[in-house]
């Protein structure tokens, strides 16, 4: 998905993998994750792309997955929107 916002983003743009978009669409939570900042999506993503465990990578899921369904929370840290 083209996002206007992603043309600001000083990172390099991160794929997202399918099991991210598929949990996403299981949980009902792709709204609410486009609705967040692009820097944020584009972290969310490089975090748990970089993982090399797949515990890792599904831990990391997760806490994205709960800050998301919150509407609060950005990687561990306080964010409200």
């Amino acid at each position: 998905m083209t996002n206007p916002s992603n043309a600001r983003l000083i990172r390099p743009l991160q794929p997202m993998p399918d099991f991210v978009r598929k949990a996403l669409e299981d949980r009902g939570l792709t709204a609410s994750y486009e609705a967040r900042p692009a820097y944020q999506r584009n972290d969310w993503l490089g975090w748990i792309n970089r993982a090399k465990r797949p515990e890792t990578k599904a831990k990391r899921l997760e806490l994205m997955l709960a800050e998301l369904a919150a509407g609060k929370g950005y990687m561990g840290m306080e964010w409200k929107g």
